[in-house]
């Protein structure tokens, strides 16, 4: 059998799967794709009989193979952006205070409700190229920046139609329970009762998010509140996640355990008691190290601690205008690396397989073994630890997705017919 593609001579494959130590490395190697599915991943050279007349040769000598990373945490699909909040957060503005002159998250609100559907799409299509060109094929997508029926669905449906218009796939989180928008001051119930009544049942009949995701916060929704709306999501056939604890320890782990979460993110706070209960339970924890360098918090999730309790551990960029406003899950390695003090191959398995659990694609990305989907990058570099150690830049030469070119020497690409 002619495989399509062969990527050989790879200095380090990270091969990132469930049964092996660490990232898995194969030293000079390669990688064969076949119909868009990985065929074979071996140390040595390929068999002559793999090769064909048509079949697609990349010579990876001194550069790195991994799976294609996936983006487990992003507000992708929002209106404007908050730069002119920088200046004010270095003097040491507390946020409630920017909020009250009309910044932080209800700026958004008020521009992602302005803006058309077009608009967003625009905006959301200029970062997925982004993130592809970093090495990103597959990114979670929540909404709650309408916090209405109409702008929710309108975000809702943006991300729908750019998952069908560009490589990267997109999957979609409704995320109303973000915050509670000025028209529901003061009247958590009657919110979450517009959330129950109008538009988690229009979302699950249009298919428009796979999960539902809530801020599980002092000062958002509490705990309780919090298992009302998982409750309510899981009635409706939706898979759950969780912002959990990322301020103050407020049990957020223990409710994503208790109600069966797939994910748990942030968890800067979380008890000892919560982390043994998302091990217990086989909660993912989604680590945001960029949202702790960009609020200069001082302090991130104890990563470190949630390994060695057997926890899973992915990690995601958070991308979002407020608070880590990057594409670059390259650039949250540093973060990871030198916040978290994770090493490199916890580092990319954490942005590869642990990810893909974190959206629950484990069985179909994630990792480069046979039969799983050829989602795959490669970096000049010669091993995965040169790409954490040598940061700040894109090291990503060429990425395949679904068996596809479609990036190849820093630049996208098509294919000439």
């Amino acid at each position: 059998m002619f495989a399509d593609i062969i990527i050989t001579n790879a200095s380090s494959i990270a091969t990132c799967k469930d049964s092996q130590e660490g990232a898995g490395i194969i030293e000079k190697g390669y990688v064969a794709v076949k119909d868009g599915i990985i065929l074979e991943v071996k140390a040595g050279s390929p068999a002559e009989e793999l090769i064909g007349s048509s079949t697609v040769i990349i010579d990876a000598v001194g550069k790195t193979v991994t799976p294609g990373l996936v983006d487990a945490h992003t507000h992708l699909v929002h209106g404007g952006s908050r730069e002119k909040e920088l200046a004010l957060k270095l003097k040491g503005v507390p946020y409630l205070d920017i909020l009250k002159m009309g910044g932080g998250i209800l700026s958004t609100v008020k521009n992602t409700r302005s803006a058309t559907k077009e608009q967003l799409k625009a905006k959301a299509a200029k970062s997925l190229k982004e993130m592809l060109l970093n090495g990103t094929t597959t990114v979670e997508a929540k909404s709650g920046y309408g916090l209405d029926f109409d702008t929710e669905i309108k975000c809702l449906e943006a991300a729908q139609e750019l998952n069908a218009e560009q490589p990267v796939d997109i999957v979609s989180t409704y995320m109303g329970a973000h915050a509670i928008p000025e028209e529901f001051k003061g009247n958590a119930q009657g919110y979450m009762n517009f959330m129950f009544e109008k538009v988690m049942p229009y979302v699950a009949d249009k298919k428009l998010a796979e999960f539902v995701d809530v801020f599980c916060e002092e000062g958002v929704f509490s705990p309780e509140e919090a298992r009302l709306i998982m409750q309510k999501a899981k009635d409706l056939g939706f898979k759950l996640k969780i912002h959990a604890d990322e301020i103050v320890p407020l049990q957020g782990a223990e409710v994503a355990a208790e109600m069966g979460a797939v994910s748990a993110d942030h968890l800067l706070a979380a008890s000892d008691k919560g982390i043994e209960d998302m091990a217990r339970t086989g909660v993912t924890a989604v680590a945001l190290p960029g949202t702790s360098f960009y609020l200069m918090l001082g302090k991130y999730a104890q990563a470190r601690k949630m390994l060695d309790a057997g926890v899973r551990v992915a990690i995601a960029t958070d991308y979002n205008p407020g608070t880590s406003p990057t594409e670059s899950l390259q650039t949250v390695m540093a973060f990871a690396c030198f916040g978290m003090r994770l090493t490199p191959e916890e580092i990319i398995k954490a942005m590869t397989l642990n990810a893909a659990y974190a959206v629950n694609r484990q069985n179909e990305i994630g990792s480069i073994e046979k039969g799983k989907k050829a989602d795959l990058v490669v970096f000049d570099a010669p091993n995965i630890d040169y790409v954490v150690y040598h940061y700040g830049i894109n090291h990503v030469d060429t990425v395949i997705k679904n068996g596809n070119i479609v990036v190849r020497n820093r630049q996208l690409y098509k294919e000439e017919k």
